[in-house]
């Protein structure tokens, strides 16, 4: 079969390697629900079904679609349904000065099991766990070109990496280390449980040892009753965090855009109206002013 920017491929290697076959896309289900001829599946592309669409499509995959709704297609029809394989972005967790030959990552393998019962994966972080060793894997860099540390070695760094969000923040420190830059560092670092998911402990412990690391503040939601998360220790410490950024400090989140980022940013502004006596107004304008000298920078998915 043909696969657009690979030429003639075998059908197994196209489905292995360069095509989508975990996402249910609207293509994909409206080319089964005409093949099929299923009343539902026509339903659910309705435009005024989006939520049900949602709901029905949780945690499925292609194969439970194709599954349950059998249809035969040429390989090429096939060809033309299914995406190309899209890149899986994941921040670089070291540093090259650090680790010249290798480019480090800290991926959480994705499995579960779906509403009828079958065990399913993610697609390229279990792919990393299960199968990296057997061959070449493709790579797509997408530069970032202003999350990364201060050029300015005094410059104090304070950054968020709640779960895997840790992973840029080893590779800062990394390479202000190796820098040799003295400037303050303080990293905010939550999970569920310290036991299982303190990731990196044994490096950001020597990060402290050292020195190279000024502050580290915890947040493992599921340790006790009342859960605690990273904004709300920045709360705890709002008025030191505000003495930073008066002192011309860079901030930095990385993790979940869907609620975490968000709630990051809201304790930001708490803290600047609460602890820097500024007006609503004023820590917005203050906000959008550290977002253009490029103080205030994120990495969110």
């Amino acid at each position: 079969m043909t696969v657009p920017d690979a030429g003639e491929l075998p059908l197994a290697e196209a489905l292995r390697t360069r095509l989508e076959i975990a996402k249910i896309t609207p293509d994909l289900l409206r080319f089964v629900a005409e093949r099929a001829g299923d009343r539902e599946l026509r339903q659910l592309l309705r435009p005024d079904n989006k939520d049900a669409l949602a709901r029905w499509s949780w945690g499925l995959q292609a194969v439970d679609l194709v599954g349950a709704f059998p249809v035969r297609a040429r390989a090429t029809e096939w060809a033309g349904v299914l995406r190309r394989l899209q890149p899986r972005l994941y921040s670089i967790s070291s540093s090259p000065l650090a680790h010249p030959d290798e480019v480090r990552l800290t991926v959480s393998v994705v499995r579960y099991a779906n509403d009828l019962g079958r065990s399913r994966k993610g697609v390229c972080s279990a792919f990393l766990a299960d199968n990296a060793d057997d061959g070449p894997i493709p790579v797509f860099v997408q530069r970032s070109p202003h999350f990364r540390p201060p050029a300015d070695p005094a410059t104090p760094m304070i950054m968020l990496g709640p779960g895997t969000g840790v992973a840029p923040f080893v590779g800062f420190l990394e390479d202000r280390q190796a820098r040799g830059h003295t400037g303050p560092n303080w990293l905010f670092f939550g999970e569920q449980r310290e036991a299982t998911d303190f990731y990196y402990r044994e490096e950001i412990a020597a990060f402290q040892a050292s020195g190279h690391l000024d502050r580290l503040d915890l947040a493992f939601s599921r340790d006790q009753r009342n859960k605690i998360y990273v904004q709300d220790r920045m709360r705890e410490h709002g008025p030191r965090l505000w003495d930073w950024l008066r002192s011309g400090a860079h901030f930095y989140v990385c993790g979940d855009a869907g609620r975490m980022a968000k709630d990051v940013d809201a304790a930001l502004r708490e803290i600047l109206t609460t602890h820097g006596g500024l007006a609503e107004d004023e820590a917005a304008a203050y906000l959008k002013q550290l977002v253009a000298e490029k103080r205030y920078v994120r990495d969110v998915y």
